[in-house]
């Protein structure tokens, strides 16, 4: 990725244009099945459920993101998944019904050339499905495209992650194609639908830099966001060592307060972002921090932990609410909702044996006083 703030919109691909988000394309993507980067240490069905319903997640998207210091990072993906399950999303703060992994290779790999891939796909993989299974012969799921250890007892020819998805994909016709195989011999029950209910749908992630003169012509900048965070820190500590007899007096400032350091931190959110407000992803890895949508529950260095090799982790990207209005999530009990995402990863990059490393993910959400987004920031198909 290139230095300073890079913005992802979300744009619509026809099924002819399907192949640019398999693998060998290595995609930014919304939804779908994952595209795995490498076929190394994958994560299994147990690390891919909800913290707190249990059910598996889905992919959520999926970041490409190299490093062009880091010969070992030469190709290098961050995977985010989500629980479908919208109950999940009631508490904001760390992982929950969230995960996220991340994978790198080496230019030198055993999977891809080193060459960058052809403009125009092979073929056989413009015309092929979402596979079955990985190069290294490894099953993967039918339903969710993750590690599918469980095969179907009838055919033996279909992988799942578990009983759920083998209960939902008998339901979707699997029990009928898999007899029709068991007595004819055809390999078209092999065949696998690019969606299901179960998957978010999909579109590409296109990746534009922000714009510099933005910087040069809005009132916000990282310092004066910090500016109104202390601020606003000092004008509560004077408010609690303020002392009045007057109730009403009391109220007048407990409703400034919260507008000083809430309403305040929301505004400059809305302004920093109304320039390009179909923005779904915000990435500024060893940059400027994330923009917070609220002063409550920004996690403070305590809160995020160091990455299992010793090293700290620090802010790579966010995922914006934007996002929420290509998932079609919309239901009329609860619903899959989030202010932003906040994804930080290890300093150090590690990552041995090319394995997929677990990071870290923060879920931030508005405050009840944070009702109105920027004029314009409403679901587009595409940027």
């Amino acid at each position: 990725m290139a230095p300073g703030v890079e913005l992802g919109f979300a744009a619509a691909v026809g099924p002819a244009e399907a192949w640019r988000l398999r693998s060998a394309y290595f995609p930014s993507k919304v939804g779908g099945r994952p595209a795995w980067l490498g076929e190394a240490g994958l994560p299994g069905p147990a690390a891919l459920r909800c913290g707190r319903c249990r059910q598996p997640c889905a992919l959520l998207l999926q970041l490409y993101a190299p490093l062009r210091d880091r010969p070992d990072a030469f190709h290098r993906t961050l995977f985010v998944f989500a629980c479908r399950g919208g109950a999940c999303y009631r508490l904001p703060g760390p992982q929950g019904p969230l995960c996220v992994f991340r994978n790198q290779l080496p230019r030198r790999n055993g999977i891809y050339p080193e060459e960058p891939p052809p403009e125009e796909p092979p073929p056989e993989l413009a015309a092929a499905g979402p596979p079955r299974r990985l190069r290294c012969g490894a099953a993967l799921c039918r339903i969710c495209g993750c590690l599918g250890p469980h095969a179907c007892g009838r055919c033996r020819r279909v992988g799942y992650c578990g009983p759920e998805h083998q209960a939902l994909d008998w339901r979707r016709g699997h029990r009928r194609s898999c007899e029709q195989h068991a007595a004819s011999g055809d390999g078209s029950a092999d065949a696998i639908p690019e969606h299901n209910e179960f998957l978010f749908p999909e579109y590409e992630i296109l990746i534009e830099p922000e714009e510099p003169e933005f910087l040069a012509d809005s009132t916000v900048n990282p310092d004066d966001e910090q500016g109104a965070i202390e601020t606003s820190k000092d004008l509560k500590e004077q408010e609690e060592f303020h002392v009045t007899s007057s109730t009403d007096e009391e109220t007048l400032e407990a409703m400034a307060k919260h507008e000083t350091e809430d309403d305040k931190i929301f505004q400059m959110f809305k302004e920093r972002i109304a320039v390009e407000p179909e923005q779904i992803i915000r990435y500024c890895r060893e940059g400027e921090g994330p923009i917070w949508v609220s002063g409550e529950n920004t996690p403070e260095e305590k809160d995020i932990p160091n990455c299992l090799c010793g090293a700290r982790r620090i802010f790579e990207f966010q995922i914006m609410p934007q996002l929420l209005n290509h998932l079609q999530v919309d239901s009329l009990g609860e619903s899959i909702d989030w202010g932003t995402l906040v994804v930080y990863t290890c300093a150090n990059n590690c990552g041995e044996e090319n394995e997929y490393m677990e990071e870290f993910i923060w879920k931030q959400d508005f405050s009840a006083g944070s009702v109105c987004l920027p004029s314009g920031y409403e679901a587009k198909s595409s940027k």
